[in-house]
């Protein structure tokens, strides 16, 4: 029996930064709906042998459902831009779509600034006094770390990332069910969502 334990503690958000910061426009509604109405975009960091990898993901609100992701050794604005391409391919959102980040530097800049008005993203950022800013993406970082990540030893950074994929698209969006979503799974209940919009 070996006790689930946290490891190593790194900071992901850099605000101290002179870029500019989008309104609160979410202002913490944070309740299930419908599809690609709202994103919430953050980043965590998994430790490797060869050192950190980190994870940028973007949570569908009204779903649960991760429709955006991408992994680096470096935490640079890169990161964030794969992670919203893949979700705006994957979803092909209507334009109006609120996009929710913390103000970090990799959110905040100019060329993740005009991707999101390049796709119709209306751009939303939290408070700096607010205690629980992104809640619904705290919870799901939690539950990736403490479901998966706090039981593997990763050699390598490849490691990580096959089995990161693995839980994100084998097992997260299309086997865990949440009670947020009357006991569904992300995946089955944004399909019942799309054919009740039908």
């Amino acid at each position: 029996i070996r006790a689930k334990t946290k490891k190593k503690f790194r900071f992901t958000t850099d605000s101290n930064h002179r870029l500019p910061i989008a309104e609160n426009v979410l202002d913490r509604n944070f309740q299930p709906g419908q599809p690609n109405k709202v994103w919430l975009a953050d980043i965590t960091y998994v430790w490797t042998h060869e050192g950190w990898l980190y994870l940028a993901a973007v949570l569908d609100l009204g779903t649960r459902k991760i429709v955006g992701w991408s992994m680096s050794d470096r935490m640079k604005e890169g990161l964030v831009l794969g992670a919203l391409d893949m979700a705006n391919k994957r979803q092909a959102p209507s334009r109006g779509l609120i996009h929710h980040s913390d103000r970090g530097s990799q959110y905040a800049g100019h060329t993740y600034a005009q991707k999101l008005w390049a796709y119709g993203m209306i751009a939303s950022m939290v408070r700096r006094t607010q205690c629980w800013p992104n809640a619904p993406m705290e919870s799901l970082f939690n539950t990736f770390k403490t479901e998966h990540i706090y039981f593997e030893d990763f050699l390598t950074r490849q490691h990580a990332k096959e089995s990161i994929f693995e839980w994100i698209e084998v097992y997260y969006n299309r086997q865990r069910m949440h009670s947020t979503l009357s006991y569904r799974t992300p995946e089955c209940y944004e399909q019942l969502a799309n054919a009740n919009q039908a």
